[in-house]
């Protein structure tokens, strides 16, 4: 195996809007280089990089896959990512892993609500990239509509690199603007692009994309920029390097053209991937911190260097365990050493390290910096961990994951389970950071959440399948809060006489409402001595222990103030217990006379739909007693930002991917509380008083 320096790797991502094609364009660039023996479908099951269970019964991508090929003495490393916004942790991964990114486009549906969303996470890390429109040999491509779509709605200095030739059955090729060559592919799948001389009936066409592409690259360069004005002769070379400068520091984004489904573009493509694309070194410094000095430090991506890697997916190996994927951004590690998890602050082991083809692992006895590998049986080390050199310790800025959108509460099915389902659990955590697992105090229930409900269905199936437990879904109980609207007073008198000592505790309280989000106040404003001080903490203890199990539907209680002002006690009988009881049975007393209301969590939803979507949505909304809050227009696409009730979203993420064949996201987070509409907050009463009389039974 050929040896590498940093400066001959290439770390690429292909992120796009789901079943865009990134895995087919994968499988033909690796094919092409003959990084592999046969072209891998999707459709027929058989790809290298999709080949999780899951993702061959679903023929779609689901986990990150790596892959890499040698193409003209340079090492690349292809990560594929999923598409479908349930499985954006892991596209955010491989972005955070890699150095430059491909963009496809469907030419025959243009800009999709998840191609803006991959652009944000390349822009997040700054990457340059190309872009590719692809299904050239579909029917209704509109070239030129896709051309100005990406260029309108990506906000980005796209140019044409190619032009393609012909289109649907007739796309055979690209002609490249710089060699202002043509490159016709047989449709055989071989990836091959024999050359030609362009076609007289694109030459004018051909000419004129070349003048813009020229004058773009020139714009990257004052020097080449000032020549290109005065008209003067600009040498190939001059060209090439500016345009490589121009697209890593991100003032040239180019689009070419391609057809997975032919093999057809592969060739330039990997041509362009070679001499554009940065070099792990090109990428500037490695930022993190010193766990140590507890400070900001910067390293070179340099074999030079102390070694520090970001550990960037786990993946689960059947009769291996845990397998680390890892970028290594700095120095080198060899096989044997022991290193530091600064994350955890743990020793590890390299015992083996490979590199990824698929499932596929060939061992190497080291990665560099720059390159991506994997390693297995370490013991505590999971996904965004850093492992280092122990005396040089680092932590590397990790991967900022998006957050859970959808929850569920689940329950076993097999009673006694649960420490099996807890450790299953705790397995999948440290695999995916984007799927969590807590117990509602307020619900007693377990909630699992995360980006939507086949992320959630792929996860429970790992857990039967490796862990041999299932879960049943239930609807989340809403945490809603109890409150009140006006003032009242109530006494509570607890006296009990057992034949020996008795209880006696009196309590007169107050209960005023508050405005929304104040919390609890309690104030004492007992004189004359009606009333010990010794038995106020009591009082207080009584009413906060009523407030936090609800009074009229088992909910918290919040936004009041609890004034005792009066009571009498006993000077033998009195306890605190006593008086806890009585302040307690004051308190749900006044509340019950003080107009009590229910207050439900309402949400900020914000929904991105194609226009053509757009009244499906808001009626939709409107049906959940959403409130529209406003809508901007991005191109084709909408944007709209609502309030509505968490009660109503339940399973909302898949209402709306039916609602629009699968091409609307929504993002949501908490905003306030508000009273519950009487009719429904009567059905909330009315179910919680049954639940309590169910479980008295």
């Amino acid at each position: 195996m050929r040896e590498y320096k940093s400066t001959d790797i290439r770390n690429v991502v292909l992120v796009a809007h789901g079943g865009t094609g990134k895995t087919s364009l994968a499988e033909c660039l690796l094919h092409t280089a003959k990084a592999t023996p046969r072209l891998g479908r999707v459709d027929q099951g058989n790809s290298i990089l999709d080949y999780g269970e899951d993702e061959i019964e679903r023929k779609i991508t689901i986990n990150l896959a790596v892959g890499h090929l040698d193409w003209k003495s340079k090492r690349v490393n292809l990560i594929d990512t999923p598409g479908y916004a349930d499985f954006y942790g892991d596209t955010k991964a491989g972005v955070r892993a890699a150095d430059a990114g491909i963009v496809m486009v469907k030419g025959d549906t243009g800009v999709e609500v998840g191609t803006e969303k991959v652009w944000e996470f390349l822009d997040e890390y700054s990457l340059p990239r190309l872009v590719i429109v692809n299904r050239l040999d579909k029917e209704y491509t509109e070239v030129e509509k896709v051309v100005g779509q990406i260029k309108d709605l990506l906000k980005g200095p796209v140019v044409e690199a190619q032009i393609p030739v012909g289109t649907a059955d007739s796309f055979d090729g690209v002609v490249d603007l710089l060699s202002m060559k043509y490159f016709k592919y047989d449709r055989s799948g071989s990836g091959a692009g024999m050359m030609h001389e362009i076609p007289d009936d694109l030459a004018d066409r051909a000419k004129a994309a070349r003048e813009k592409l020229v004058e773009s690259i020139a714009e990257c360069s004052d020097e080449l920029l000032e020549a290109y004005l005065e008209g003067k002769e600009i040498k190939p070379e001059a060209i090439a390097e500016a345009f490589r400068q121009g697209l890593v520091a991100g003032k040239i984004i180019p689009l070419v053209y391609a057809s997975p489904e032919f093999n057809i573009g592969s060739q330039q493509i990997l041509d362009l991937i070679v001499s554009l694309f940065p070099s792990p070194e090109d990428g500037g410094v490695v930022n993190g911190v010193d766990p140590k000095a507890n400070q900001q430090v910067e390293r070179k991506p340099s074999v030079d260097e102390p070694f520090g890697a970001l550990v960037f997916k786990t993946i689960s190996e059947p009769h291996v365990g845990e397998m680390s994927v890892m970028r290594v951004m700095t120095g080198q590690v060899l096989e044997g050493s022991e290193v530091l998890n600064s994350v955890k602050q743990g020793t590890e082991k390299f015992t083996q390290i490979y590199t990824l083809m698929g499932r596929e692992r060939r061992e190497v006895n080291r990665l560099i910096a720059g390159d991506i590998g994997a390693t297995v049986k370490l013991r505590d080390t999971g996904t965004n961990d850093t492992l280092c050199d122990k005396a040089k310790p680092i932590i590397i800025d990790p991967i900022r994951f998006p957050k859970p959108v959808v929850r569920d509460a689940i329950e076993a099915q097999t009673k006694g389970d649960e420490d099996k389902i807890s450790g299953g659990f705790a397995r999948l955590l440290q695999e995916d950071p984007t799927f969590s697992v807590k117990v509602d105090s307020e619900t007693k229930q377990t909630i699992i959440s995360g980006m939507g409900e086949l992320h959630l269905d792929v996860l429970l199936k790992r857990l039967k399948g490796r862990f041999n437990v299932g879960v049943n879904l239930i609807k989340p109980r809403v945490a809603y809060r109890e409150t009140i609207k006006s003032s009242a007073e109530a006494q509570g008198k607890y006296k009990k006489q057992t034949g020996g000592r008795g209880q006696y505790g009196d309590v007169w309280l107050r209960v005023e409402p508050m405005e929304r989000s104040a919390g609890f106040e309690f104030v004492n404003k007992l004189v004359g001595g009606s009333v010990p001080t010794k038995y106020v903490p009591a009082i207080e203890k009584g009413v906060a222990e009523s407030m936090e199990h609800g009074v009229v539907a088992g909910h918290k209680v919040v936004d009041l103030r609890a004034t005792v002002y009066d009571g009498s006690f006993h000077d033998v009988d009195s306890s605190d217990m006593a008086f806890k009881i009585a302040s307690s049975m004051a308190f749900k007393k006044a509340f019950t006379d003080a107009k009590p209301m229910l207050l439900e969590p309402i949400m900020n939803v914000v929904v991105t739909v194609p226009e053509d979507h757009l009244g499906d949505v808001m009626g939709d909304l409107s049906g959940k007693r959403g409130r529209i809050q406003g809508i901007d227009s991005r191109g084709h696409l909408q944007v709209v930002r609502a309030q509505a009730p968490l009660a109503e979203l339940y399973k909302y993420s898949t209402t709306l991917r039916s609602m629009t064949q699968g091409r609307g996201m929504y993002e949501s987070s908490f905003s306030h509380y508000e009273e519950v509409p009487h009719e429904i907050a009567e059905k909330v009463i009315a179910e919680a008083k049954a639940e309590k009389e169910e479980a008295r039974k």
